[in-house]
This record gives C-alpha cells, sequence and structure tokens, in this order.
C-alpha cells in the first residue's frame, strides 16, 4: 500500500485525555481513534493488526475442535433474569426500547444466549460433545476505563464454549485449551511473558485459570513461581500461598495484564436453561459447560505494552500491519521494488510521501513494521535494510531482499 493513499497520518504528541501508552502510541500511529472512554475505532493500520491477532486465534480454536458461530449482541432480560444476573452483574448495559417496552442487554458475554442455543441442537450423548467459539464485539459499563485497549466499555472477543457428558471429559477438553491458549500466545509474541494463573472461581468451581503477561504497566498483581511458571492472583494468595504445581512459597510479586480466561461452568448456566442430554440408558442429565475467553483488541493493546521504546511500536511480524516499510529518499525512486514485492505476495507499505528523510525515518519506528527498507542515492541501486527491533543496518540488494522475504 501506499501511503500517501492511508486514510490516516502519524501525529507527533500524544493525545492528553490518555493515561495508557498503548493508547498513546496507537492514536499517535493512526492504528486507533478514541470515540468516547473506553470506545475505539479502529483504523486501516490497526484492522490490519487486529485481524491478523483473529486469525491466528481462530486457527488454534479450529485445531481443539472450535465451530465458529456469530452470536447476536442484543440480548432479551428474561435470559439474565433466568440466570441470575440481570442485577448480579455489574457492568451490565441495559436498555428500554422505544417502542415496545421491552428491556435488553447489550452483551458483555454469551452464556445467556449459547446455552439455549446449544439446547436447539443437543439432546443425546451422540451430539456431545461440542465446542462452538465466536470472534464479537462485547460491551462492559466498566466503571473507570483509563488503560486504553486493556480497559474498554466496548471490545472485541474470542469465546468459546465447551458441552460435555461428565467432569472427565470437561477435564481433558480444559486441558486442551489450556495448551491451545499457549500457543497463541506464542504465537502472537507473548509466550515467554505470559504465565498460567490461579485465580478464584467464583459459585462453581474452586478455581478458574487467568492467562497473564507480565508487565510493569499490568492492572493485577498476581504471585508468579519462578520454577516452573505459574502465577497465583492476588484475590486468592490467602488461601493459595503456595505455587499450585510445585509447593514452592518463594512467590515474587508481580504486575500482570490479563490477556484471557477459562472456567469451568459445570451445569450453572445447562441448569436454568434445562439444557440437557440423554445418556445410553436413556435417562437424563444436565450438560456440562466450560468457557474459555481471550481479549482480542486487548492483546492488541498489550503486545503494544510489551514491544516498544521510546520511539514507538516495535509490532512482532506475526501480528504486524505490514512485514516490511519501504522508503524512499531523496528523490531516488523505489517504485520496482515496491512493485516486485507486490508481486510476490509481500505486504509492504511504500512511503511515497514527499517529506523529509527524518520525518520518513520517524514515522518508520513510531508504526513499528518489522523491516525498514530504504532507497536513496546512497543505496546505488541496492537497499539498506534494518529490524526494526535492531540498530543494525545492511544494503543488499533488491533480489536479495525478495529472496529473504520469500523463502
Amino acid at each position: 500500500m501506499k501511503q500517501s493513499d492511508l486514510f490516516t497520518k502519524t501525529t507527533k504528541n500524544s493525545p492528553k485525555d490518555e493515561e495508557a501508552l498503548n493508547a498513546r502510541l496507537l492514536v499517535r500511529g493512526g492504528f486507533v481513534q478514541k470515540l468516547m472512554a473506553g470506545v475505539y475505532s479502529f483504523l486501516p493500520l490497526g484492522l490490519r493488526v487486529i485481524r491478523n491477532i483473529e486469525k491466528i486465534v481462530r486457527e488454534e480454536m479450529v485445531v481443539i475442535g472450535g465451530e465458529e458461530i456469530s452470536l447476536p449482541v442484543l440480548h432479551p432480560k428474561a435470559n439474565w433474569v433466568q440466570t441470575g444476573r440481570w442485577d448480579a452483574y455489574d457492568t451490565l448495559f441495559r436498555f428500554t426500547s422505544h417502542y415496545s417496552k421491552n428491556e435488553y442487554v447489550l452483551g458483555p458475554t454469551h452464556e445467556e444466549v449459547i446455552a439455549p442455543l446449544a439446547k436447539q441442537f443437543i439432546f443425546s450423548y451422540q451430539d456431545l460433545p461440542k465446542y462452538l467459539f465466536q470472534i464479537q464485539t462485547k460491551f462492559r459499563d466498566e466503571k473507570r476505563a483509563k488503560s486504553g485497549l486493556l480497559r474498554g466499555r466496548e471490545f472485541l472477543m474470542k469465546d468459546l464454549y465447551s458441552f460435555h457428558q461428565d467432569d472427565a471429559d470437561l477435564d481433558a477438553y480444559y486441558e486442551k485449551v489450556q495448551g491451545a491458549y499457549q500457543s497463541v500466545f506464542a504465537r502472537v509474541g507473548l509466550g515467554e511473558d505470559t504465565v498460567l494463573t490461579f485465580a478464584s472461581g467464583g459459585s462453581f468451581s474452586q478455581y478458574s485459570h487467568e492467562f497473564q503477561t507480565l508487565l510493569p504497566s499490568g492492572e493485577d498483581t498476581v504471585y508468579l513461581c519462578e520454577k516452573c511458571r505459574v502465577a497465583v492472583n492476588k484475590e486468592i494468595i490467602k488461601e493459595q500461598s503456595a505455587c499450585p504445581s510445585c509447593g514452592n512459597t518463594d512467590l515474587q510479586e508481580r504486575m500482570g495484564a490479563e490477556v484471557g480466561n477459562i472456567f469451568k461452568l459445570k451445569t450453572k448456566y445447562s441448569a436454568p436453561f434445562e439444557l440437557r442430554y440423554r445418556n445410553e440408558k436413556g435417562e437424563m442429565h444436565e450438560i456440562l459447560m466450560g468457557c474459555y475467553g481471550i481479549g482480542i483488541s486487548r492483546l492488541m493493546g498489550v503486545i503494544v505494552e510489551r514491544f516498544h521504546d521510546d520511539k514507538g511500536i516495535i509490532w512482532p511480524e506475526s501480528v504486524a500491519p505490514f512485514r516490511v516499510h519501504l522508503l524512499e529518499l531523496n528523490s531516488a525512486s523505489a517504485k520496482d521494488l515496491y512493485n516486485a514485492l507486490q508481486e510476490k505476495g509481500v505486504d509492504v507499505l511504500y512511503d511515497d510521501t514527499d517529506r523529509s528523510a527524518g520525518e520518513k525515518f520517524a514515522d518508520a519506528d513510531l508504526l513499528g513494521i518489522p523491516l525498514r527498507a530504504v532507497i536513496s542515492p546512497k543505496t546505488d541501486g541496492n537497499v539498506e535494510v534494518k529490524s526494526r527491533a535492531s540498530d543494525t543496518t545492511e544494503v543488499v540488494s533488491h533480489e536479495e531482499l525478495i529472496r529473504r522475504l520469500v523463502s
């Protein structure tokens, strides 16, 4: 894509009403634009990042048997009354229709929709297990949305729901999801910094599990076992003061940003909707459920918090909006190389704008595309390449650059 055609432009100054580093850099780079507290528009560059994250998450969900669906955002009050969460869910957006006077919910999560839906299709043990997921916008009335994409009132989330005959089957799939989540976080570049964290399970399980990315700017306090890279959330540290995996009591206090969570719901939502199956003997039993979430837009914010320097963002290649940022300087043309890269299927952002070298280099650092390629009179028919994560440059031929990118 030619940068001169790009809808957005970068800005030098951080927005005054943004506290979080991820929001400041993403707004300055033209990835997102804040509409109001906790609500952002995703602009062309930002949407490319979101789509890359979605692709990774989708692929890993399909590997573990997930079937993708899309559920309504608008929920009837009755479903939430049926589970007791109409009055108990403290961040619920509620409103009344001007015409029917019926009350509705903007979905913060989808247990109240997926359970009655499953009832229409699951009748027998032969219909189990089932695994359904979606990637969709959620709404939560956060008291103070102050952390950029890390805590929004409107945000993009992947939620997976599983349906099982018994605890053994639920437990086995729960472990499988843990592995899939670890693959997701590794693929987006956060594998080494993201740890499985024991957290409160609420009323339906002793523990749930979170995936916390260890960050100084994180909102959650966790206690990390350095030996096995498992953590305990501060909210349960009194009842679980040792590492749940190895018993180590020397846990290190760290800050974390939650990027995923998994719960064994068991019959908490199947019971209110009478979601049952008939076993081999013809007996009726309640279906056991699990739910598994990953914050897609939150993950984008966490990646920025983790990968940046004082000049801008440093995107991991797997989620970057483009693989190459091609700059032409001082009237030297990069058009032939741009066309050649496009013909080979390489995603490239071509800075063909009429600006100074300093402005172009500053933009490249801010946008954080993994590889910068510069053509100028000094390169003498070749191209100067530099990784965004490195200070080292080298000059290679056009052919060599293309070979490296398509091999």
